[in-house]
């Protein structure tokens, strides 16, 4: 029997998802769960698992093609004669199925119709089953099929029609043409007029050819002919030294990552009211810590860094001022405190910035913080951050330093109260202990939900944030 499966919603809400590169070619045979294509989400690339063993048989769509959740995506065939025992469900899964039953599960998409009148028959009591159960993918499937908006029904909704002309009176037929076609400024180009000035023509003189009446250089170069006017080949000798038209332009599609990211960045933006405040901090004890800590054996091969040490140290200051690690829910007009703290780590990658976050920072030592915060950054580099690493964060921390920039103003990750930048440490004339000393210096940048967080609060947490970094030793206190 041929089984069209849908692209199921991969448990993040999305109504699309780009197919990045598939795994299998038409006639091969593949297996219960085996990764049949690389599908990028509105957050990561996930890889999708084949809910069926049999022969592929169609691929419904070419890499780099959106596909909406619920078309199909690729047709397997699954050897089945005819369709007298009953199809798999959540419930009662095909032998194959029962051999390698996944763990957290989710029902995809009911399939598509039969391709004859013949294999709609066989498939009918099998549509009507739930579908394949698919590996690490919680989301119901959707009752309905989703409509996707064209592009062009939004640009009719966003761009104003243009306003018709109204036939003149016919008082004002009398009038002259040239009166009634030159009421305004004749329409074209910067160009095309510098190049009728340096003819010296007029522009109201001549008759647009182009849309709704623009003037183009041909229209331009056909009125200097008439008039016996030679036009120069090279329009550059009529123009001034070094000026030249508009550079070209390269337009790239908004979507994937780049598109979730512009969304949740103008959402935040929007929705909280933004405050920042900014510390600078001699962290020389801080750099002296983490160089003693590479010839400690308890930490070697682990890559302690200062984004370590300001995570930590976050941690510990975010017990104390538990106003930061809070949301704002509109809908109950409550404020909802988290019992610990889920720590996102802003990572750059080649499809945009990710926010993944390390599950209870706050119960994890210096090592074992520092472990994974390691494998998310490798993780997130690779494009394969999973889809429950990026969601559940409560408080942000974003490496501004990595650039070589001291400090700047970050925008809140949607739904928590607070996030941290980082800037680079630097060398430079510091009072200490009475003296100018050279010291070691970061500046600290911190953006809070002023909803959540008062002033107060937001400047004890930096200072604590601040304290332990001066001084690691502070971090005892505060345990």
């Amino acid at each position: 029997m041929i089984r069209d499966f849908p692209l199921p919603d991969l448990g993040e809400g999305l109504t699309e998802s780009e197919l990045v590169a598939w795994r299998v070619a038409v006639g091969d045979r593949v297996e219960l769960n085996q990764i049949i294509a690389d599908v990028e989400t509105a957050k990561a690339v996930v890889e999708l698992p084949s809910p069926y063993a049999g022969v592929i048989t169609a691929l419904h769509a070419a890499e780099g093609e959106t596909v909406d959740v619920g078309a199909p995506l690729f047709s397997c065939d699954t050897g089945e004669a005819d369709a007298s025992s009953p199809a798999p469900s959540a419930g009662s899964a095909s032998p194959a199925a029962q051999t390698a039953q996944p763990a957290p599960v989710a029902q995809a998409s009911p399939a598509s119709s039969g391709r004859d009148a013949d294999a709609a028959a066989d498939s009918s009591a099998a549509d009507a089953a739930p579908g394949p159960n698919l590996v690490g993918y919680g989301a119901a499937a959707e009752t309905g099929p989703k409509r996707r908006v064209r592009r062009s029904a939004l640009a009719a909704d966003l761009v104003p029609p243009v306003p018709e002309v109204q036939p003149a009176e016919p008082a004002a037929v009398a009038a002259p043409a040239a009166a009634a076609t030159r009421s305004e400024r004749p329409r074209s180009t910067p160009p095309v007029r510098k190049l009728a000035r340096d003819l010296g023509l007029v522009l109201e003189t001549i008759e647009g050819s182009g849309a709704r009446g623009l003037i183009t250089r041909e229209d331009v170069e056909r009125a200097a002919s008439a008039l016996a006017m030679p036009v120069p080949d090279d329009v550059s000798s009529l123009t001034a030294p070094g000026r030249t038209d508009a550079p070209a332009e390269t337009r790239i599609p908004i979507k994937g990552v780049r598109k979730h990211t512009a969304a949740a960045m103008v959402r935040s933006a929007f929705t909280a009211p933004h405050v920042t405040e900014f510390l600078t901090v001699d962290v020389t004890a801080t750099m002296e810590l983490l160089r003693s800590l590479r010839d400690d054996r308890e930490f070697a091969g682990r890559k302690v860094t200062p984004l370590t040490v300001v995570a930590k140290a976050l941690c510990l200051a975010a017990r104390r001022t538990p106003e930061v690690n809070s949301r704002w829910d509109e809908e109950a007009q409550e404020i909802v405190r988290f019992g610990g703290v889920n720590l996102g780590i802003a990572a750059a990658t080649e499809r945009g910035l990710v926010v993944p976050n390390v599950k209870a920072a706050d119960r994890m030592s210096l090592g074992e913080l520092a472990d994974a915060i390691a494998a998310l950054a490798e993780t997130a580099r690779a494009g394969r951050t999973s889809p429950a690493d990026l969601s559940g964060g409560t408080i942000s921390i974003t490496n501004i330093g990595v650039f070589g920039i001291d400090a700047g103003t970050p925008i809140l990750n949607p739904g928590e109260a607070a996030i941290l930048a980082m800037g680079a440490v630097r060398r430079q004339p510091w009072e200490y202990r009475g003296e100018i000393a050279l010291r070691e210096v970061m500046t600290l940048s911190l953006s809070f939900d002023h909803r959540l967080v008062d002033g107060a609060q937001g400047s004890r947490f930096l200072a604590d944030v601040g304290a332990v970094l001066r001084e690691p030793g502070r971090a005892l206190t505060m345990m």
